[in-house]
């Protein structure tokens, strides 16, 4: 007798995918990836601010000494939390309107401005020079000469009626190098004595920040950084192109403008707190992109802002306390961002 076949086996019922949203973070996985990775930067932020704060005090702690010694280093905290929550915010808005994860306003030239001012007031006056651009009024007079040239740099170039990206790095690249060559001239025309007091405020450097700026710094970068982030929801928009941003309503010239503007002022705010750090706005927007896995401004935003601030506590933190040099920290974070602006780079093939 023939056998028959054996019936098929009912088809398998196809396996269960992850259900996906719409949203920033699609995913429950990238859900859970973003809030791990936001967890791990507040851990990391929190212990690199209290090591630096209480490691190696030498009075008991809970004594009033202690508090008095973690007090005075609080400053240093502080200053650097500013700085890396205007690098952050700054540099991720200004990739925004550029269009262009490469470029910065630090790249652009922004910087040679504060060397060729600190560099005038000691050939102009001597040693007293670093001190008379030091206090709040030269402070202010700092930070609205950078913002008033950068606002007109960048707003012409960018949002102009012939604005083009290519103009303005070549312009932004020329500007730089003429002042930069100024500069130098003028330090080579200086006494020893006189170069050693500059070269100390022409590295980005903590200890270059002023304890009495910070009244004035804070709430002018909480009000800037503030509206960048209340305007998180036009600069996803603003990300999509000029052609994007008009043909859904935005005007794209005027949020353009605003967003440069912003950007200008907490750069400016940086760069007069503590000196040049020109690749620390790179690889803080780098990293925060990498990690956040997403393009939404509301999530890249803050994690922009810890990994600053990690980057330069943990930075200082290591290299007082291992290697006791605090004072090369500037150039490690130079080394590492140029190496890594030069990797994207040469990775890209353009910029």
């Amino acid at each position: 007798m023939l056998k028959t076949a054996a019936p098929p086996h009912p088809a398998t019922s196809p396996p269960r995918t992850t259900p996906r949203g719409s949203g920033p973070l699609p995913t429950a996985r990238s859900r859970r990836r973003y809030r791990i990775v936001l967890g791990a930067l507040i851990v990391l932020a929190a212990g690199f601010g209290w090591g630096l704060l209480a490691w190696d005090n030498p009075m008991p702690p809970g004594t009033p000494g202690f508090w008095r010694i973690a007090e005075l280093r609080g400053t240093s905290v502080v200053v650097m939390l500013v700085v890396a929550f205007c690098q952050a915010m700054a540099t991720v808005s200004f990739q925004t309107v550029t269009n262009n994860r490469i470029i910065t306003p630090s790249i652009m030239g922004f910087e040679s401005l504060y060397i060729a001012v600190q560099t005038a007031a000691v050939f102009f006056l001597g040693a007293a020079g670093v001190t008379a651009v030091q206090g709040i009024p030269q402070f202010i007079v700092q930070v609205l000469v950078m913002v008033g040239l950068s606002v007109a740099l960048y707003g012409w170039l960018l949002s102009g009626k012939y604005g083009n990206l290519q103009v303005m790095l070549l312009i932004g690249i020329i500007i730089g190098g003429g002042l930069g060559s100024v500069s130098t001239f003028m330090q080579r025309l200086l006494s020893p004595s006189e170069f050693d007091i500059l070269t100390a405020r022409l590295f980005g450097s903590v200890s270059n920040a002023d304890a009495s700026y910070l009244p004035i710094a804070i709430p002018v970068c909480l009000v800037a950084g503030g509206l960048l982030w209340a305007n998180s929801r036009r600069l996803d928009v603003v990300a999509l192109g000029r052609d994007t941003t008009t043909n859904l309503g935005l005007n794209h010239r005027a949020e353009v403008m605003r967003s440069l503007f912003l950007v200008s002022l907490l750069m400016a705010i940086s760069t007069a707190l503590v000196g040049p750090m020109t690749f620390l706005g790179f690889l803080v927007a780098t990293l925060a992109y990498q990690l956040a896995d997403t393009h939404d401004h509301r999530y890249v935003f803050p994690v922009a802002v810890l990994i600053g601030f990690v980057v330069l506590a943990g930075s200082y933190f290591i290299m007082k306390n291992v290697f006791y040099a605090e004072g090369v920290v500037s150039i490690i974070i130079e080394v590492i961002g140029g190496s890594l602006f030069l990797y994207f780079i040469l990775r890209k093939g353009r910029l």
